[in-house]
């Protein structure tokens, strides 16, 4: 699924003016594979994941997911969409406290209709890949930061969307732990064919995607290599 901008812009009030973070950024994302977003913090990549995925709408502008304009959907009908096609992984985890690792993974399964029962098995499944088949049941507290981020992942990845948008997903995790997050997301990228974007400072990650953007001031997106 091809992910694109259309001039877009994205301004925030700061007390009596308007703050500017993206403006008239026009760009097309690959249909599927890889894509590293970097640049210094603060320029606005979160922001642009937010409206990439349909979190948040532009002040201006379109984005598209294929034919679909997302940008111009109700607030219900994004998420709706969001529901169907988009995976999200943020830096800190956002899993349920009280549910288990499995629970939180069959969480949007069950959301979509499905019954708990298969919603458990496909999760179960999930997590066996994730390599974490004994902590299933284990509460998030009782699990690791490499093991949250995981089911997390899993939580992501569990109804097969089309694009992955990935907010530092190896930003609080060791050197070893994010080198097993990073693998793992890109295998799962070739095996299902999705689109996988990914806003990163670890630019041995960003070296392991297809095509690595750096974000200039203004939203401006530029090849880098």
């Amino acid at each position: 699924m091809q992910v694109r901008m259309e001039h877009v812009t994205k301004c925030y009030k700061d007390a009596d003016r308007d703050l500017v973070v993206i403006e008239d950024v026009s760009f097309c994302f690959p249909s599927e594979g890889t894509v590293a977003i970097i640049g210094r913090s603060g320029i606005g990549k979160s922001t642009m994941l937010h409206l990439l995925g349909g979190l948040d709408i532009p002040t201006r502008g379109e984005i598209f997911f294929d034919s679909t304009r997302i940008s111009g959907l109700t607030a219900d009908a994004r998420a709706r969409f969001r529901a169907q096609t988009v995976g999200f992984i943020f830096q800190f985890h956002h899993l349920l406290p009280e549910f288990t690792a499995v629970e939180n993974v069959s969480m949007p399964l069950i959301i979509s209709g499905v019954e708990e029962e298969e919603a458990r098995v496909r999760s179960t499944k999930l997590l066996e890949r994730m390599e974490l088949s004994k902590r299933i049941d284990h509460l998030p507290s009782q699990l690791s930061g490499g093991e949250q981020q995981r089911v997390a992942i899993a939580r992501a990845l569990i109804g097969e969307p089309k694009v992955i948008l990935a907010d530092e997903p190896t930003g609080n995790l060791d050197v070893k732990t994010a080198e097993g997050v990073q693998k793992l997301l890109l295998e799962i990228n070739r095996e299902r064919g999705n689109t996988l974007i990914v806003v990163t400072h670890n630019r041995e990650l960003a070296g392991n995607m297809d095509i690595t953007v750096e974000m200039m001031p203004g939203g401006a997106l530029a090849a880098v290599g």
